[in-house]
């Protein structure tokens, strides 16, 4: 049993590898578009009171979250995938993963990238919106979203840890995940 337990390990480990190969593989061809979830975060919410506009009523990146953000701009670099641009959510955690992360490309903010409305049309609304910035983006490099979770499984039906890079591709009128990388 403990055989089995270290082989499946083993080969999960592999599996990941591999598949974060093949995403870095995508990001240097370029013309790809990244959905990257925030980096590691104190707490498990928002405290009460919260403001958009204010980072003290906000979950806040742990100081791990500030580390794998720097990795995630390191490996980016170290990797050659060129940026062309970085939208991010309004809130804190994730605007400060991209400014940590991609801090000489200049980063900026899309509402749509917002933690994702619990009203359904107000989602569809923000969906749309997300989905519209991609079929517009015609870069020779990467387009990087830093968004949510929930943005994410919204939008494509896949989890992300956090600080999980999720390489997407339009496919007709809907996002499917071509390749994952994982910085943690």
């Amino acid at each position: 049993m403990l055989r089995l337990a270290a082989a499946l390990t083993l080969f999960m480990s592999a599996t990941t590898a591999l598949a974060t190969e093949a995403g870095w593989a995508l990001l240097r061809e370029g013309g790809h578009v990244v959905l990257l979830r925030h980096a590691m975060v104190t707490g498990s919410g928002d405290p009460g009171g919260f403001e958009i506009g204010n980072c003290a009523t906000q979950q806040k990146l742990s100081e791990r979250g500030k580390q794998q953000a720097r990795k995630i701009g390191a490996l980016f670099a170290a990797r050659a995938a060129p940026i062309d641009r970085v939208l991010s959510s309004r809130y804190c955690r994730a605007l400060d993963t991209a400014i940590i992360a991609f801090e000489d490309n200049k980063v900026e903010t899309f509402e749509p990238l917002d933690l994702i409305s619990k009203d359904a049309a107000k989602a569809d609304a923000q969906n749309a919106a997300v989905l519209s910035e991609i079929e517009k983006f015609t870069g020779d490099g990467n387009l990087v979203l830093v968004t949510h979770l929930e943005n994410i499984k919204a939008l494509t039906g896949a989890g992300a840890r956090e600080g999980e890079a999720v390489i997407v591709g339009l496919d007709g009128e809907a996002l499917r995940v071509l390749a994952r990388i994982i910085f943690n």
